[in-house]
């Protein structure tokens, strides 16, 4: 183990996140490419383009918990989450590279469907994503004592990841999607790969026994089965996150058509200009929302939990952001007031991809922490298939475009009232 593992040193810390940001810059190329890109250069239309994205929750309700519980397990390549961040990174890395090529892999294998391809790609994409992104989350608790020390760990994970996804969109917004999409394959394999270098994962966890000389581990599969009972407090984590993300998503998937239909700088230009503004502005505004985003996990998200505790603070940037999302339906008539807007919804942004995860490890077992990461994302697809498929269709049929951001809204609103019923006490913790 190297010295700043030991000493849980702040470069460590850094190191530690970076497969994380891998994935998490995997995401962002994802959000600001997906859409843009389906609409501008294969001309889908927004039903269609939600069922491209819904392609991507499918795989994660059954890939996350699947590969969570394999990961608690299993042991090769010389742990028990670097093999799986290393294959999904691989993985991700090919399908970012086919974005833009959808219609050449069409042409190349005869299939006849732009639709077809491009769901096919987006599912391979997210389930890489999904691949990786439980170790990478599971990995910080299995190096990490719990208490403080795993809050820096979740809290400087979000920061570092927030930074490059800002650097993601503004590559978008500056230079081109076709760079981000090209950059970001090399970034992806280098992140995903190169730290695992420099982080030695711990054999066994917790009170797992070390088996006998000889004897081989056993994949038990009987940690599926879940006491309704005794998981209380982790169903009012799992809903309360599953209201947020189904607000965020429906912006990250259908953003672009409010943008089309309110902003005159987009609605009132020519096809061509129109396409670039559109793939410009959406750039910007989630730049906005993870270079902002990237200074409040440290800055504020820590310090304001040590005094009024974890939950707390998490409902309080959860209810802001909900404010936010107000904010750009009745206030963004501009691009300057809703990139102002989008700076309030970095408060909510930075907490919701960080604090809940440093809550929910509290609550379970170190030892079986990729099985539950797994229950956990399903928190997250869940709701993004709600959003990618029944909520596009709502969209797609309205005339005004701003129910895109009053949906938003509203589940910001019932996500933050929802976490005030999840205890702060770690007391509950759960073990099999």
């Amino acid at each position: 183990m190297l010295k700043i593992q030991k000493n849980l040193s702040n470069i460590f810390y850094v190191v530690l996140g970076l497969p994380s940001t891998a994935m998490g810059f995997a995401l962002s190329i994802q959000i600001a490419v997906l859409s843009w890109i389906l609409r501008t250069k294969y001309n889908l239309e927004i039903d269609q383009i939600g069922i491209v994205w819904a392609a991507g929750p499918i795989a994660g309700i059954i890939g996350q918990p699947i590969i969570g519980l394999i990961s608690d397990k299993v042991w090769f390549w010389g742990g028990r989450r670097k093999p799986f961040i290393i294959i999904g990174g691989i993985l991700a890395a090919l399908m970012i590279f086919a974005l833009p090529n959808i219609d050449q892999i069409n042409n190349f294998f005869g299939i006849g469907s732009i639709l077809a391809v491009a769901i096919t790609v987006a599912l391979t994409l997210d389930l890489s994503i999904n691949i990786s992104f439980n170790p990478t989350r599971s990995i910080i608790a299995d190096v990490t004592p719990g208490g403080q020390p795993r809050t820096k760990g979740y809290t400087w994970m979000q920061s570092i990841s927030n930074l490059f996804g800002s650097g993601a969109y503004l590559m978008g917004a500056l230079i081109g999607n076709y760079f981000l999409i090209y950059a970001g394959v090399i970034i992806v394999l280098v992140f995903s790969i190169g730290p695992l270098l420099f982080i030695q994962e711990p054999r066994y966890l917790n009170d797992q026994e070390k088996p006998s000389k000889g004897a081989r581990t056993k994949l038990s599969w009987s940690g599926m089965k879940i006491n309704l009972l005794q998981y209380n407090q982790l169903y009012r984590i799992y809903l309360a996150h599953a209201f947020s993300w189904l607000g965020i998503q429906t912006m990250f998937v259908y953003m672009f058509a409010f943008l089309e239909q309110k902003l005159p700088a987009i609605a009132g230009t020519d096809l061509t200009d129109r396409n670039a503004r559109l793939g410009q502005m959406i750039g910007w505004s989630f730049f906005i929302l993870n270079a902002v985003g990237a200074i409040w996990p440290v800055v504020l998200l820590e310090p304001l939990s040590k005094k009024i505790g974890r939950v707390k603070t998490h409902a309080l940037m959860v209810a802001m952001m909900s404010l936010g999302y107000f904010g750009i339906v009745f206030l963004a008539k501009s691009a300057i007031i809703l990139y102002l807007m989008m700076c309030i919804l970095t408060l909510g942004w930075a907490a919701v991809v960080s604090l809940p995860f440093a809550i929910m490890s509290e609550k379970v077992d170190k030892a079986r922490m990729g099985f539950f990461m797994g229950i956990f994302n399903l928190s997250v697809v869940i709701p993004q298939l709600v959003a990618s498929s029944v909520i596009g269709t709502v969209i797609k049929d309205a005339a005004d475009k701003g129910i895109i951001f009053i949906i938003s809204g509203v589940s910001l609103a019932i996500s933050a009232a929802l976490w005030l019923f999840v205890s702060e006490s770690n007391r509950t913790t759960v073990k099999q």
